[in-house]
């Protein structure tokens, strides 16, 4: 799986991944129009299909997401594994089925986290620049401390 990711990353397509922790690390919460909104505590018992990790893929059709797939070695070695892919919504897609006014809002609000995402970015680049590359101890600093100790 690893080479696997390697190859999504060079080709640009990864745009994120993570695996899962296991469904009795988790919680489910339960909406009801009629009803308080439930927590449950995991694991999940019921559940007939287990999600292990996710991949967010940048790609330009979705013929091109299920080639990428086909490639991918069997998530679940010794048992029949299987992916599923979601298409994403654009924001241009999203102005068709919703309100001018929520159509504003997820503008808005993709521009937002865009911000925040560049500037996390950023800080990380800053912190990582500033870090001193290690140096290579002389032998009579070895000694030194080697008399010290």
């Amino acid at each position: 799986m690893g080479r696997f990711n390697e190859q999504l990353v060079k080709a640009g397509i990864m745009q994120d991944a993570d695996g899962l922790k296991p469904s009795g690390a988790g919680k489910r919460i339960k909406f009801s129009d009629d009803a308080p909104t439930l927590v449950i505590d995991g694991p999940f018992a019921e559940s007939k299909e287990l999600v292990a990790g996710y991949w967010i893929w940048n790609v330009k059709s979705l013929d091109e997401a299920v080639e990428w797939a086909k490639r991918c070695p069997n998530p679940m070695p010794g048992e029949e594994g299987m992916l599923e892919i979601h298409p994403c919504y654009a924001l241009e897609e999203i102005g068709e089925i919703v309100p001018k006014a929520e159509f504003e809002r997820e503008a808005r609000l993709r521009k937002q986290v865009a911000r925040q995402q560049k500037a996390k970015s950023s800080t990380k680049g800053k912190a990582k620049s500033k870090a001193a590359p290690a140096r290579k101890k002389s032998a009579r600093q070895k000694r030194g401390r080697a008399k010290a100790k």
